[in-house]
């Protein structure tokens, strides 16, 4: 069986708000195109992570696959809110200006703003965990908004579940999350619902930036037997120093997303970040050569992985059997 070990994890991106990725005098957009277009595309995230920079990282390097190389045949411009959702609009603006073909929007918060350019523009939306509930689409079969992508819905239940599995002990669990992320909110009313069956208790702490994290994981800690967090931008910004508040509490910590357990998170399930910007990319390719939007349908993996940080379970005490541990499905970060 397989056992996937992760130490170092080392992403270079585009930080700037408006930084490019590479150069901006470049690109042929594909084979249904006149000879001498170029191929023009915008990449907006919500903010700096490492699920975000891994999406990010992994459209880029697939294009370059598929043959869109930035600085050669190919304008490639990457753009960071630096978790501002104001300044969306702006960057929109400016890719519209520039005449991009196609915009990919990193995170739900990006989407639902850049939908709003949808008539103007196509998009394909990546890392979005309800599209249908965000507006983004009536269905995820037939996109009808000129708007379609990738999902990296949260499997709340089987992330519960393995809480229970690993840490027994669990009566009351601690939500910490931002209210203002209309994905987190889904995410924690589907943990409320799935804790009210199971006749878990829990309680919830709001952050509204990074900065609150702090202040609010220590009172949470106090409360609770373990902590959850969706994929949540706020809290993945902010993952380091919640993961270290837990550890100082002994405190297991279930998350969204597998970099949150990079940053010290204890455990989670969940799809592959890399995978899911390698599919976003397949998507843009295929705009780009002619395919309506509206035939490409939201793709939803189905293909999980369990993540655990065994370095954190060392610090909250926890033992890990070897049976989760050596499952080929298991991805172990130290």
């Amino acid at each position: 069986m397989k056992k996937f070990i992760v130490t170092i994890l080392s992403v270079l991106m585009c930080t700037s708000i408006f930084a490019g990725c590479g150069s901006n005098d470049i690109g042929d957009k594909g084979s249904d195109t006149a000879q001498g277009d170029k191929a023009k595309i915008g990449i907006i995230k919500i903010v700096e992570h490492p699920s975000l920079n891994t999406i990010e990282e992994s459209i880029v390097t697939r294009l370059e696959e598929l043959g869109y190389k930035d600085g050669e045949n190919a304008e490639i411009s990457c753009m960071s809110a630096q978790n501002d959702p104001t300044t969306i609009p702006l960057m929109m603006d400016k890719f519209v200006a520039d005449g991009c073909d196609i915009v990919v929007a990193i995170s739900t918060p990006v989407a639902t703003a850049a939908m709003n350019y949808a008539e103007q523009i196509p998009i394909v939306f990546s890392a979005v965990s309800d599209p249908v509930a965000a507006n983004l689409t009536t269905t995820l079969e037939n996109p009808d908004k000129n708007v379609t992508g990738t999902c990296d819905s949260v499997p709340v239940d089987k992330i519960i579940d393995m809480a229970l599995k690993l840490t027994p002990d669990i009566k009351t669990f601690g939500f910490i999350y931002n209210s203002g992320e209309d994905s987190s909110v889904a995410n924690i009313e589907r943990a409320k619902q799935y804790c009210e069956e199971k006749g878990l208790s829990y309680v919830e702490a709001n952050v509204e930036n990074s900065t609150a994290i702090q202040q609010a994981a220590e009172s949470l800690v106090t409360k609770c037997d373990a902590i959850f967090t969706p994929t949540d931008n706020t809290v993945a910004e902010g993952m380091s120093v919640l993961s270290q508040i837990c550890k100082d509490a002994k405190i297991p910590c279930y998350v969204g997303a597998d970099s949150m357990v990079m940053d010290g998170g204890f455990a989670s399930i969940g799809i592959t970040y890399e995978e899911l910007g390698i599919e976003t990319a397949n998507m843009v390719d295929k705009v780009l050569k002619g395919t309506k939007v509206s035939d490409i349908p939201v793709m939803v993996f189905e293909d999980l992985f369990t993540y655990i940080n065994t370095t954190t379970a060392d610090a909250i005490g926890v033992e890990v059997k070897e049976d989760v541990l050596n499952n080929e499905k298991t991805v172990i970060f130290e």
